[in-house]
């Protein structure tokens, strides 16, 4: 299983200048490449290299494996572009947005990140230092700091490429990691259903729910600063909103962490599966009244899934998806489904058979019943191949 770890560098002023330099450089190369892809209509590593790697060593000053990665990020820039454009990411093919995405050359920021492999980038994890190719030669010394969890796993398991990163001032190494998984419990003892919402980010079949409401309170406040200082729009204001950028992603992300490690602690202890929502097109099923609708396209329903499902993989907890399809109006009890059974937003009372339940418990106790039935089927715990846990 491949997971992603986040070292941040501490380069000297002489080190950081010779970094920013061969970031500089690898992406004007890349840039270039992608010009001369696109005139060509040459999109494979092969084919391009044909046309731009004599003249972006030469030009550029890039070493060879700088090279070939800064061509190879070309043509999967491309590829990235293509399947954007094929699931309609921009809209329509006659729409201007499609056209305008499709029509010009792929651009790449001056401090876009830059793959390296092991040739060009070396670790010594005693000494929390690496030694890394430059344009300027190769960096010895350059020292990294990190959690301890995180060093540990980096020494442990990594395997692959690592990219280097430039981001709000700071530099980072983005590590590849192949992690092993935990031995799969073929028989589990059950499962435990996850409803995910807004009120309530995920509410279990054990009862447990983790609320929202403080969360998004927050959140509210943060919008409405950064909407106050996008309107202003003067050098402090910029300052200030350049310092808080980001800030709610991180908050995010910590949040959906802890609620999935203790989802998927409860699960092991137990002995059960995890049974979750179908997450595709979670945001067209909703029907929301205009002030929540900024809520759910904001709240990273997708990583908190993809959270559970790779700390499920590594503790050999089995995973399955169910069709999330009238669960809020299903009864658990008796099966009845109508939309009269939703008196309110966390009330669940069923017309048929008098069962009343908190909403979110209800639909987590049909998801859990659903998930048994895929997983009697013969449904895999399916996870993603790549997720980031710094």
């Amino acid at each position: 299983m491949k997971l992603v770890v986040r070292v941040k560098l501490l380069p000297t002023p002489l080190q950081a200048a010779a970094l920013e330099a061969t970031l500089h450089a690898c992406n004007e190369a890349a840039t270039w490449a992608a010009s001369v892809a696109f005139e060509n209509e040459t999109r494979r590593p092969l084919e391009l290299r044909k046309h731009t790697y004599a003249e972006i060593r030469e030009r550029w000053g890039l070493g060879a494996q700088a090279a070939q990665h800064a061509i190879k990020k070309t043509c999967d820039a491309y590829t990235t572009l293509k399947a954007n454009l094929r699931n309609g990411r921009y809209g329509r093919p006659s729409s201007r947005r499609h056209a305008r995405a499709s029509g010009k050359p792929v651009v790449f920021r001056p401090q876009a990140a830059q793959p390296y492999d092991d040739r060009m980038l070396s670790w010594q994890h005693q000494a929390h230092t690496v030694s890394i190719w430059t344009t300027a030669g190769r960096l010895k010394g350059v020292a990294f700091t990190g959690q301890a969890e995180q060093l540990e796993v980096l020494a442990a398991h990594r395997k692959g490429e690592s990219d280097l990163l430039f981001r709000d001032g700071k530099w980072f190494l983005i590590a590849t990691c192949e992690i092993p998984e935990g031995d799969l419990n073929t028989h589990p003892d059950g499962f435990l259903g996850v409803d995910l919402g807004i009120v309530n980010i995920a509410a279990t079949s054990d009862g447990e729910r983790h609320s929202g409401r403080r969360i998004n309170r927050k959140r509210e406040q943060d919008r409405k600063l950064r909407s106050k200082l996008q309107k202003k729009n003067t050098k402090s204001a910029k300052r200030r909103a350049k310092k808080h950028a980001g800030k709610e992603a991180r908050r995010n992300k910590d949040i959906n962490h802890k609620i999935s490690r203790r989802i998927v602690a409860e699960a092991e202890r137990t002995g059960r599966g995890i049974a979750l929502e179908t997450l595709t097109g979670i945001r067209e099923r909703a029907r929301l009244r205009k002030p929540q609708r900024t809520t759910l396209h904001s709240w990273p329903f997708a990583q908190l899934g993809s959270f559970i499902a790779y700390k499920a993989k590594k503790a050999g907890v089995p995973v399955v998806y169910v069709d999330p399809a009238y669960t809020s109006q299903e009864c658990s009890q008796c099966h009845h489904t109508a939309r009269g059974n939703r008196p309110s937003q966390a009330v669940f009372a069923c017309r048929v058979c008098g069962f009343v339940d908190h909403a979110d418990h209800n639909a987590s106790h049909n998801i859990r019943q659903r998930g048994w039935m895929v997983w009697v089927c013969g449904a895999q715990s399916t996870a993603p191949e790549l997720n980031l846990i710094a």
